[in-house]
């Protein structure tokens, strides 16, 4: 089941393009000035007809984060690893997956408040999840591809970890509060990009996922007759 490996390339790839194209839409449409300075992802999709599209885009990606990290819990399940931190995986896989849909669907614009909610729970919490991912790939056995997975996933959840300090959340953000808006955003636009990266990395365990089918197993019956009898307790039995 090699075809399972399509799953993160797809986020990778389809949400890369995508915020790509909201960010070449805003540009065309005047709705941001690059001689201003970079603008923020959030920034770009703030107005329509983009706001449409970056909307579509992170519901989409949502959906797929929440599948891989339901498929990734299971995987790590199967390889006997019943503990905390792959439930702990789960959860914050959830609520990262829920704040991407809204940061998406809740405009800068519109709803700051609820906006930025969603910007920490995508980044913050998702930072956590990969965190916990990184944890689990030393843990659970086997890992056909930990040689060089578990090296490029430390070193993206470093950079990650640097990157969400530095420009996430105005109230938080280093660069933001010193006035270096533009390098700000050149830190969410890279953040983004390691974050899709940290998506597509799962694609090396997927490529090792096996078949399994949930099946009923139903009682075999005599396939000559099928007579019922009763016992001394009165109780009906098959035979």
């Amino acid at each position: 089941m090699w075809l399972w490996a399509l799953l993160p390339v797809c986020l990778a790839l389809f949400g890369t393009l995508g915020i790509w194209a909201v960010f070449a839409v805003a540009v065309a449409n005047g709705t941001v000035n690059l001689t201003e300075g970079v603008p923020y992802i959030s920034k770009c999709g703030t107005y329509p007809p983009q706001s449409c599209l970056f909307s579509q885009v992170c519901n989409i990606c949502s959906v797929l984060a929440l599948w891989i990290a339901v498929i990734r819990f299971q995987q790590v399940r199967d390889y006997g690893d019943h503990g905390k931190a792959n439930t702990a995986s789960l959860v914050l896989g959830f609520i990262s997956s829920l704040g991407i849909s809204i940061l998406g669907n809740f405009q800068q614009s519109v709803l700051k408040t609820v906006h930025l909610l969603g910007v920490f729970l995508t980044f913050m919490l998702g930072l956590a999840y990969f965190w916990a991912q990184l944890f689990l790939t030393y843990r659970a056995q086997p890992c056909q591809d930990g040689r060089w997975v578990k090296p490029v996933r430390a070193t993206c959840c470093c950079l990650c970890t640097i990157l969400v300090i530095v420009s996430i959340l105005p109230t938080l953000s280093v660069l933001h509060n010193t006035g270096h808006r533009s390098e700000a955003a050149v830190c969410e636009w890279t953040l983004a990009m390691l974050f899709f990266c940290l998506f597509g990395l799962f694609a090396a365990e997927f490529r090792h996922i096996d078949c399994h089918r949930l099946t009923v197993q139903k009682r075999a019956l005599r396939t000559n007759h099928l007579t019922t009898e009763m016992n001394g307790s009165g109780v009906y039995t098959l035979s």
